[in-house]
This record gives C-alpha cells, sequence and structure tokens, in this order.
C-alpha cells in the first residue's frame, strides 16, 4: 500500500464565520514628547525656533543681569550715603561733647557767675549734640553693636555741671570735684559707648563701601549670553546661505552695549566712591577726630589752672592730647583735600597756651586765669574759637559735597537700570524678529 505525505505549511488560522468583519490592524503607538522634539529638531523650522529661543533669552538675562547688579550698586552706593552720614554724626556728638565739656571748664575759672557768652557756647555745643544724638537714635547707629545710646548718661553729665556751678557760684570747693567728676563721667559713660557704636557703623560703612566698588559676576554670564547670540548668527548664516541677519546684528550691538556699558558704568562708580572713602569721607573723619582732641587738649588746659599747682602735670595730658589732634590733621591733609589751614590756627592756640603756661609757671595765677580766660583778640580762647570755626567750615562743606557725589551716583545707577532693561527688550525684540522672519519662508 503506498502512503502519501503532506509537505509541512503554515500553520491554520482561526477560522472565521462567514459574514464577520476581522476589525483592522492594531495601529502603532504614537511617539513621545522626546522623539517628537528630537524629530523637530532634525528639521530647519525647529532649529530655527530653537535659535529663536535661545537669542531671546540670551537678551533678557543680559538685561536681568544688568538691572540686578545696577540696583544692587545704587542700594550699595545709598548705604555708604547713609552710613557715613551715620558715623560724621557720631563724630559731631563727640566734638561737640567735649567742646561743651571745655567751654564748661573754663567758665569755670572766672568765679561766681560765669560770662553769659560762656553759657550760651556751652548751652549750643550740649543743644547741637543732643540733637544729632536724637537723629542717630532714629537710624541705626548702635545697633550692630547692640548698645544703647547713652541718653541717660548724658543727662547725669548735665546734672554734675550744674552742681559744679552751683557750687562755684557760692565759692565752694567742692565745686572742682563735681567738676572733674562730670568730665570723668562723660568720657566712661558717654564718649565710650558712642564710640562702640560709631566703630561697628564705621564696619559697615567698610563693607557698604566694598560692595559698590567691587566687580560683578553678572559680566560673566552677560559674556556667555554674547557668545550665544554670536553662535546663533553663524548658524543662521550659514543655514540661510545670508552673510548677515541685521535684526540680528543689531540685537548682539544692544546687548553688547548694555554689557559695555554696565562694565564701564560699575567701574565708574566704584572709582566714585573709593574716591570718596579715601578722600572726603576719610578727611571729615580725620578733621573731626582732631578737633575733639583738641577740645581735650583745652578742656586740659583750663584744668591745669583749677588744680593750681598742677599744672606741670596736666600739661602731659594735654601735650599728648595735642599731639593727637596734629596726628589726625597730618591723616587729613595726607587724603589731598585736607586744609593745611587748620594745622597752622591750630598751632596758633597752641602759642597762646604757651603764654599761659608761663605766667602759670611764673608764680602769676591771676593772671594765667585772666589770659586762659580771656576773648581779647590772640588769646587762648579767641585762638581756639578760629581753629573750632574753621575745622566746623571744613567739615560741614566736605560732608555737603560727599553727600552730593554719592546721590548723583546713585541716581545714575538707578537711571542706568532702567535703560538696561529698555536696550535688552529692544535687543530680544530684534533677535526674535530677525529669526522669525526665516521661519516664515518655511510655511
Amino acid at each position: 500500500m503506498t502512503v502519501t505525505t503532506t509537505p509541512p505549511g503554515p500553520a491554520p488560522s482561526a477560522a472565521v464565520a462567514p459574514g464577520t468583519d476581522p476589525g483592522p490592524a492594531a495601529a502603532p503607538a504614537p511617539p513621545g514628547r522626546l522623539a517628537r522634539a528630537a524629530h523637530a529638531l532634525a528639521r530647519t523650522p525647529g532649529r530655527l525656533r530653537l535659535a529663536l529661543a535661545v537669542s531671546v533669552l540670551a537678551c533678557l538675562l543680559v538685561g536681568a543681569l544688568a538691572y540686578e547688579t545696577a540696583r544692587s550698586q545704587a542700594d550699595a552706593v545709598e548705604a555708604v550715603r547713609g552710613g557715613t552720614q551715620q558715623v560724621v554724626g557720631g563724630q559731631s556728638v563727640r566734638a561737640d561733647l567735649v567742646a561743651a565739656d571745655a567751654t564748661a571748664t573754663n567758665a569755670f575759672l572766672v568765679g561766681g557767675l560765669e560770662p553769659p557768652e560762656r553759657r550760651a557756647a556751652y548751652d549750643a555745643s550740649l543743644a547741637d549734640a543732643a540733637d544729632m544724638l536724637r537723629t542717630l537714635a532714629a537710624s541705626r547707629l548702635g545697633d550692630g553693636a547692640r548698645t544703647p545710646l547713652p541718653f541717660a548718661a548724658l543727662t547725669r553729665y548735665t546734672g554734675e555741671i550744674e552742681q559744679a556751678r552751683a557750687n562755684n557760684r557760692q565759692g565752694y570747693p567742692v565745686g572742682a570735684a563735681y567738676l572733674d567728676s562730670a568730665s570723668t563721667s562723660l568720657r566712661s559713660d558717654v564718649l565710650a559707648p558712642l564710640a562702640t557704636a560709631t566703630s561697628a557703623e564705621q564696619a559697615r560703612v567698610a563693607a557698604a563701601f566694598d560692595e559698590s566698588s567691587g566687580a560683578s559676576r553678572a559680566l560673566g554670564w552677560c559674556a556667555l549670553a554674547i557668545l550665544a547670540l554670536v553662535a546663533v548668527q553663524v548658524w543662521v548664516a550659514r543655514r540661510t546661505r545670508r552673510v548677515l541677519n541685521p535684526w540680528l546684528v543689531t540685537a548682539t550691538v544692544l546687548v553688547l552695549v548694555v554689557t559695555a556699558g554696565g562694565a564701564v558704568l560699575m567701574a565708574s562708580i566704584g572709582s566714585t566712591t573709593d574716591a570718596v572713602r579715601d578722600g572726603r569721607y576719610a578727611a571729615a573723619s580725620a578733621v573731626l577726630s582732631a578737633q575733639a582732641a583738641a577740645n581735650d587738649a583745652k578742656s586740659q588746659e583750663s584744668v591745669g589752672l583749677i588744680r593750681r599747682g598742677s599744672g606741670p602735670d596736666v600739661e602731659v595730658g594735654l601735650v599728648e592730647s595735642l599731639d593727637e589732634a596734629r596726628a589726625h590733621l597730618a591723616d587729613a591733609d595726607a587724603t589731598g583735600v585736607g586744609d593745611p589751614a587748620l594745622g597752622d590756627a591750630l598751632d596758633a592756640w597752641v602759642d597762646a597756651h604757651a603764654g599761659v603756661r608761663a605766667l602759670d609757671d611764673g608764680g602769676d595765677w591771676d593772671a594765667a586765669v585772666a589770659a586762659a580766660s580771656s576773648d581779647d583778640p590772640g588769646s587762648s580762647n579767641d585762638t581756639f574759637a578760629a581753629f573750632t570755626s574753621a575745622a566746623d567750615t571744613f567739615v560741614t562743606d566736605t560732608v555737603t559735597t560727599l553727600d552730593a557725589d554719592l546721590d548723583e551716583s546713585a541716581a545714575v545707577a538707578d537711571a542706568a537700570a532702567v535703560v538696561a532693561v529698555v536696550l535688552a527688550a529692544l535687543a530680544a525684540l530684534a533677535a526674535w524678529r530677525g529669526i522669525h522672519r526665516r521661519l516664515e519662508e518655511y510655511r
């Protein structure tokens, strides 16, 4: 018997009933977002859209950085301006208080009722100091050191001065003890905490000066943005076979203007604040310190006569204060904006003081007292008043100019921040326009 074999074939498919629709074949899964993005970037329109986004963002980044840098510098300059006012104010209070003490001590020499002009000078110095102290208390002076300003101690000092005066008018020797106690408490309880608060403010001012004159890291990011714009232009030129895209060139030029202008402005403001710090601010501070030291010396002149027979001993402290005053005046002259005439005015008082000491050392105490308390031209009081008047004028003029310079710098920085934003926005619009026109060619 013959056996027939059937060659193998494809597996039988499932039977489909007659009249039944087998249905459509399964659709492939849609591509993901990354796949669609990669597909878009593989074509020129997609790449142009990416170039447009990079260009616009680069322009806006430069604008934001320029605005932030300019505003930060304006804030730093304002901090310098406010801080210098605080420091100078604190030093002015010290100078006024020491001047008031020197005036009270000098008036003590007369005995009985003090001369009205001496009392008026004392009251004026004390009022100026109290007014400035209230102004400083309303500001931040002392916050950094957590040191309260010494209002209570100043009240105690004035009370002791009044007790000294009352006893002096009646001829009681205890008045001198009250005067000495008042001067000691002034230096330990009023001037010392004031110096602590002022030193803390000086540290803040120094930090603000550094911030206002320092370079900004924003320039590095601006340079990267410019490189991105240049890279986009090169790519667009190659892709479109055009040498230049005027709109992209305009955007790049505007960004360059913002970056270069910001760098120049930052350097200019830094130069101004450096000049203020090393010039007028330093000079005003030095002259105020010299004035306070000179008032110390003037006070000791009177103390040397009040303590009869102790003139040579007191003279040691006077010379130290005088040397300190001269050193501060030398510091002011070293800034290049000091006034050498202040040194001459101080020397004129030193010569008058030498005459007072010569009389006292020669045994003529009454004549020495008369010379020390006289207001005649060329006297100790007259020459010292000339020095303090010249010092006051110098400080007032210097601080006024200093304040105007810093105010102008802050205003320029504020204006530059607005200009930078406008130019950056125009640059972004130009970049969008330049690439958008190329995109329209593919529609």
